[in-house]
């Protein structure tokens, strides 16, 4: 009886890995096939306990100054800090972004060889000193200055010409340090990659880190969902959606497992906001501030009048204060569920989210990696 317990167990055993195996949900070795990547400004000490469900940690930001990538000693040893992590996943990737919304020189430094080479020599050097696995370019974005950068109508051009140049240099460090340097850009999607040449830059990156969240902020003319995964019925013309990012880029040629796309882990609130459909892409009076996670959930979610509302198309959650007019949307475990259920209907790379400070207790966290594995 116990010999045939334990060869039942062995068949249901073996029946479950090919069921996971066939959806997806791990690969041959056991480890799962979707990447889990956070940026991080910082490292809380508490959520070591949750390291080993993070495949990358990008580090934000190093600095571009006077053409030149490098860390100040304050940032390095913010990235120490997130490299000694390894200690505790020996599998963890750490690399480190260079840019930001509002970090200017990379329409100069992109402009001429000579600019394009010093970017990627000193970055690829930054990485190899500081034993990192890959760089992250964040410029926000090619062609456009709406942070107030300097931009240029051959942006477009010298964008994929600077990522040649990275790609080579991170490879010439690769060969004498033994090791592949990963290349990865944080791009956006719709209008804001206008000026980036999609299926040029596609051989040349190891995946796209794709930022969808903030498609409703202080420039839009009505609140909305910043992070819907699917375009609501209220969406008025042809809205920035997740879903509408990826197909951008499959129908530019990116393979699915290469798009990874983003989360937030906070909300945007504002306020004067008309009634109509409990404040959903109504005009509003002004941008009131981010919220963090742990803020939404201490003191929004359900507390002082406002009351949570379900997008069941778009997949979202918002907050509605009927009485202050205050209105807030936001990622939450159930919005997040629905992104992970789509990353793997559509075969895609995985997840990624800023930042990861703002979710202390790793909940949203739990979220996409029990929606990826499970």
């Amino acid at each position: 009886m116990r010999h045939m317990f334990f060869r039942r167990a062995s068949r249901w055993a073996a029946a479950l890995f090919v069921l996971l195996a066939t959806n997806g949900a791990i690969a041959a070795d056991g480890a799962s096939p979707y990447r889990i990547v956070g940026y991080a400004t910082g490292w809380d000490p508490a959520q070591t306990k949750d390291v080993g469900k993070i495949d990358t940690l990008i580090y934000a930001f190093a600095q571009l100054k006077d053409g030149r990538v490098g860390l100040d000693a304050d940032r390095s040893k913010t990235l120490q800090t997130l490299l000694a992590l390894k200690s505790v996943n020996p599998k963890l990737k750490v690399t480190v972004s260079v840019g930001g919304w509002s970090a200017g020189g990379f329409s100069e430094a992109a402009s001429s060889e000579a600019g394009r080479q010093l970017f990627a020599d000193t970055a690829a050097q930054m990485l190899s000193a500081q034993h990192a696995d890959g760089l992250d370019v964040d410029w926000e974005y090619p062609g456009h200055h709406e942070s107030g950068i300097r931009s240029s109508a051959d942006d477009k051009a010298n964008f994929t010409l600077l990522l040649k140049a990275i790609r080579a240099s991170l490879d010439r460090a690769g060969q004498k340090d033994g090791k592949h340097y990963t290349l990865s850009v944080a791009i956006a999607d719709g209008p804001f990659v206008s000026d980036v040449d999609i299926p040029a830059i596609n051989p040349l990156l190891d995946w796209f880190n794709l930022m969808t969240y903030d498609f409703v902020n202080a420039n839009t003319p009505t609140t909305g969902h910043h992070t819907g995964l699917h375009a609501s019925p209220l969406i008025k013309g042809d809205g920035r959606t997740t879903d509408r990012a990826v197909q951008q880029f499959l129908a530019a040629g990116v393979p699915p497992k290469k798009l990874v796309i983003g989360a937030a882990l906070y909300g945007r609130e504002f306020a004067d906001v008309q009634d109509d459909h409990d404040g959903l892409y109504q005009p509003y009076g002004h941008f009131v501030n981010m919220l963090t996670w742990p803020d939404l959930k201490a003191h929004y979610i359900g507390k002082q009048g406002y009351v949570r509302h379900w997008d069941d198309v778009a997949k979202a959650p918002w907050l509605w204060n009927a009485k202050t007019h205050h209105f807030i949307t936001y990622d939450d475990p159930q919005s997040i569920a629905a992104k992970m259920a789509y990353i793997k209907a559509q075969h895609l790379g995985g997840i990624m989210y800023w930042e990861q400070t703002n979710d202390p207790a790793d909940e949203l966290l739990d979220a996409m990696w029990h929606g990826l594995n499970e």
